[in-house]
């Protein structure tokens, strides 16, 4: 799952709150608006959707090691 998070905030690695795609994800999924995300909004929705966002990594990587079964064979 480390993998999914590496690549979901590439180019914003140590800064992930202005990340682009995680903005609109946040703002698609859970309805706070991209434009007033910031550091502590940001950690604040990390910590309150936890869960929710652990279950999202774990099915984002069985999606990536399936979409790399199916191209290696």
């Amino acid at each position: 799952m480390p993998r999914v998070w590496w690549r979901l905030t590439r180019g914003y690695r140590l800064r992930p709150w202005r990340s682009p795609y995680l903005r609109w994800r946040v703002e698609t999924y859970w309805g706070l608006d991209a434009e007033r995300i910031a550091f502590g909004g940001f950690w604040r929705f990390v910590w309150t959707k936890r869960r929710e966002l652990w279950r999202y990594s774990k099915w984002a990587a069985r999606m990536e090691r399936a979409a790399g079964r199916a191209r290696s064979g």
